[in-house]
């Protein structure tokens, strides 16, 4: 299926075109890639099996075929080693993108990203940058078990200088994986396994680019707020529909898209609004990311808080193998509804 396939009537823009068209998350990440490959010779991609076998979740297919051996870039199996050429290339002039099979193999390039990476514009004075960009994926429910099914988002987010995204939904995979290339710093995008194959509606303007740094309302109401990111929003807005057809409850679902830099302020407009948050995400809750929203939201918001701030997250074990453990370990729906319903003294 090509990139602009699947939507049977698509929008037009002001010259006919089609403005926008229906894909896969996957696709749209793709489709980024092809338009800033075309669009800026310095931008290439680099990876363990990007280029022959076309990805490990097919991500990277056709690219080899359409923009050569140089600029889609099969690698060793050494994250240290081609993560760090990729800092390197970054810091003479290059834009490379960088894939990393799973989350959990960034582990062993830690010090290339974390001592490198992230480090280079402040000690070299602003003299010297490194415009990088790490994609990866997440998240667990597929029996990877424990030690190929962690969100280590929060770790990664506690880093200055260095850019922490995590899209939901395709039109944003497309736009925020543009902005990270076009971006003068280190951006970890990271992806989700469990919606690689989901399908939105996603604009074709080979400009249009979701900013950094801004958290995006994805369901509007008045009764309690829903704050996540990547598959956590997912499932929130699947709770939200739950709540109003079986409460009548309208629970307002704040996507961060971006954990850092942090968009606080529509977090904390939201929660001033309904004066109820629930804080959800797939990592593990203590030291994480739902943490660390508690926190601010307890100080931008304290008096406009009716309730304590909910959490919810991944049990805090490492992940069984056994699928009903498994499941019993993530944050699902039923979980994300009990904490509302809690917050809303209806428990």
């Amino acid at each position: 299926m090509s990139a602009v396939e699947g939507s049977s009537h698509p929008p037009q823009g002001p010259d006919g075109q089609a403005s926008s068209a229906v894909m896969s998350y996957r696709e749209a990440l793709r489709l980024a890639l092809r338009e800033e490959l075309a669009r800026d010779e310095r931008v290439f991609v680099m990876g363990e099996e990007v280029g022959l076998f076309e990805g490990s979740y097919k991500v990277t297919a056709g690219l080899l075929s359409e923009f050569g051996a140089d600029r889609v870039r099969d690698t060793p199996i050494s994250e240290e080693g081609f993560l760090g050429a990729g800092v390197g290339a970054a810091m003479l002039g290059e834009r490379p993108v960088v894939e990393i099979m799973t989350i959990n193999f960034l582990l062993i390039a830690m010090d290339q990203l974390v001592n490198h990476a992230a480090k280079i514009r402040a000690m070299f004075g602003g003299q010297v940058g490194c415009p990088l960009v790490i994609r990866t994926p997440n998240g667990a429910g597929n029996q990877l078990t424990a030690q190929h099914s962690q969100s280590f988002e929060g770790w990664f987010a506690s880093v200055p200088g260095l850019k922490v995204l995590a899209p939901a939904n395709p039109a944003d995979a497309k736009g925020l994986l543009k902005a990270a290339i076009r971006d003068d710093d280190p951006v970890l995008v990271i992806e989700n396994l469990p919606i690689y194959k989901e399908k939105g509606e996603v604009p074709l303007d080979p400009d249009h680019v979701t900013p950094i740094g801004r958290a995006a309302v994805a369901r509007e109401g008045s009764d309690v707020t829903l704050v996540a990111h990547s598959f956590a929003t997912v499932r929130s807005l699947a709770v939200a529909e739950r709540l109003a057809q079986r409460h009548g409850i309208q629970a307002e679902v704040v996507d961060l898209r971006s954990l850092r830099p942090l968009d606080v302020q529509t977090v904390a407009e939201s929660v001033s609004k309904t004066n109820r948050a629930v804080c959800v995400e797939e990592g593990w809750p203590s030291y994480g990311v739902s943490a660390e929203l508690a926190a601010r939201i307890q100080n931008a918001c304290f008096d406009d808080l009716d309730a304590p701030v909910e959490r919810v997250g991944m049990a805090e074990v490492p992940l069984p193998y056994a699928k009903n453990l498994e499941l019993a370990a993530l944050p699902g729906e039923e979980r994300i509804e009990a904490a509302v319903l809690h917050s809303l003294g209806q428990a």
